[in-house]
């Protein structure tokens, strides 16, 4: 257990001095596109499984 306990210590004090943060603003920014480009690919998503749908059921209706 005691590999873990400083394997986690390690970890967080890493990330406190080795990792390069980006400023707040910047944060905010690229948190606001990532929001906005997931919101457009569920969307595409949604709009073609909505055409599969219809396509599938149609298809069956015919058989």
């Amino acid at each position: 257990m005691a590999g873990i306990g400083s394997y986690i210590k390690e970890s967080f004090g890493e990330l406190k001095n080795n990792v390069t943060w980006p400023a707040w603003p910047e944060a905010q920014s690229l948190t606001i596109l990532v929001a906005v480009f997931s919101i457009i690919f569920s969307l595409a998503i949604w709009g073609v499984d909505t055409v599969f749908s219809k396509v599938i059921k149609a298809y069956f209706e015919l058989i």
